[in-house]
């Protein structure tokens, strides 16, 4: 079977083939293609990808869209102030065991003290990426290691409760910042899915109603 790969800007990456149904898709706008661009580059430099912005700019859904447009399985954590090292360590193992993408939301709620633990555990699964090997030891055990696997964080700066990322941890991530959507170009693109006749007049009166 040929290898089908797919390419942006300088970055390439391997279709990965799995099934995800067929749901619905984002509506493309200069946000969430500037988003697709940066998260390509840091899989190009096997890095992560941190998307940060206010509620509601799609941090979450255009990381879930860019591995359906790869065909990979993207799991979406909601992280709380109760998790520990210790399930994150078992999480990580999944992830270098499956090469599944995970995306940890509001990842800035966990604590300081675990977050210095969590970027050493990430930094540990990058290392052996980048090392070509298909086995390597993550904290006293032996797991086989299948290199497509990546971390996504999503965060919301500002809010009350959120912690400030140790540096070690931004290293290991590129940022992009997501801001306002384009309500007007989503609202135009979804009311051409109904074929409506008045498309770009009812989109933009839908947008003025909504500001």
């Amino acid at each position: 079977m040929r290898q089908v790969i797919v390419m942006m800007v300088n970055a390439t990456r391997k279709y990965g083939y799995e099934y995800l149904g067929n749901s619905a898709r984002l509506v493309i706008t200069p946000l969430t293609d500037r988003c697709y661009r940066t998260l390509m580059g840091a899989l190009h430099l096997n890095l992560g990808g941190a998307p940060e912005g206010p509620a509601g700019t799609g941090k979450t859904e255009t990381t879930k869209d860019l591995a359906k447009a790869l065909a990979m399985q993207c799991v979406v954590f909601n992280c709380s102030d109760g998790l520990d090292y210790l399930a994150m360590g078992k999480f990580f193992k999944g992830l270098a065991a499956s090469g599944a993408w995970a995306c940890f939301d509001e990842f800035n709620r966990i604590d300081l003290e675990v977050l210095s633990v969590i970027a050493q555990q990430i930094l540990t699964i990058q290392r052996a990426v980048m090392a070509g090997v298909t086995r390597f030891n993550f904290e006293g055990t032996d797991l086989p290691l299948i290199p497509t696997c990546t971390t996504f964080i999503t965060m919301n700066p500002g809010y009350a409760g959120r912690s400030e990322l140790p540096d070690n941890l931004k290293a290991l991530f590129r940022p992009v910042a997501m801001m306002v959507p384009n309500y007007a170009m989503i609202g135009c693109v979804r009311t051409f899915t109904t074929q409506s006749l008045f498309v770009k007049g009812t989109a933009d009166n839908a947008f003025q109603f909504q500001a």
